[in-house]
């Protein structure tokens, strides 16, 4: 059975997702969880960022009684290695932090290890994305200019699609609402835009998903938006993933 995802917003090892990663890790159903910390979207800010959010990561599901590994894959030129396939196909838990999503995308789209977080997926772990983390979860990705966050005319590329029939826009309190319903506009057909607040989370599997933390997710279909609070729910047809 596929395994539960969480698309978070913001907030990835931080107090403020404790109340999400716990309900993350009970869903493993593992007394100590093992977790994957994969800080890989971070790389093209430097070093020193990509192993402090490898240090973060480890640091905050160690605290929440989890048995943690940062995987240390920097880009696609790490995507065969095969200790970091191995770590992923043996984790209850996957998490990819936040950063560059077309850079995390390149990294994962092909290659062992974004064929292991498939697998690992499939067979039950829990996948959670947080900013550019959660984008590349989705069906479709915004083509990303450089350093911004999108590139104009609005694109798209296919993203992993653990969660087809989406799109992801994380940081949704802090975005441009006028940007957002251009991308809802210009979105592939029958493909929900999902905007999820700082610190919250919509976690779920198959097609029931409910919200999480202290903010709302905007759903678009087209030109018609819906808000939704901690504890509604959202009924994804064809998604995998969510409890």
């Amino acid at each position: 059975m596929d395994g539960t995802i969480a698309l978070v917003g913001s907030g990835e090892f931080t107090a403020s997702m404790d109340a999400v990663d716990r309900v993350l890790l009970l869903a493993t159903g593992r007394e100590r969880p093992r977790v994957v910390v994969l800080p890989t979207a971070s790389w093209p800010d430097g070093e020193e960022t990509f192993r402090r959010w490898a240090a973060q990561g480890e640091a905050h599901f160690a605290a929440l009684g989890a048995e943690v590994e940062p995987v240390l894959v920097r880009g696609a030129e790490d995507a065969n290695d095969p200790a970091a396939a191995a770590a992923i196909g043996e984790a209850d838990l996957v998490y990819l932090s936040g950063g560059k999503p077309g850079h995390l995308l390149d990294a994962l789209v092909e290659g062992a290890v974004g064929t292991a977080l498939r697998a690992a997926h499939a067979r039950g772990a829990v996948i959670a994305g947080c900013s550019a983390g959660a984008m590349v979860l989705a069906g479709h990705q915004l083509r990303s200019g450089g350093r911004s966050f999108a590139r104009f005319p609005i694109g798209w590329r296919d993203a992993l699609g653990l969660v087809p029939g989406t799109i992801v826009i994380p940081h949704y309190d802090a975005f441009p609402e006028p940007l957002a319903v251009a991308i809802a506009l210009a979105a592939p057909a029958d493909t929900l835009v999902l905007g999820i607040d700082e610190e919250t989370a919509l976690v779920g599997r198959d097609v029931a998903w409910s919200v999480h933390g202290r903010g709302r997710v905007t759903v678009w279909r087209g030109r018609h938006r819906d808000r939704l609070h901690a504890g509604d729910t959202l009924h994804l047809p064809g998604a995998a993933g969510l409890a």
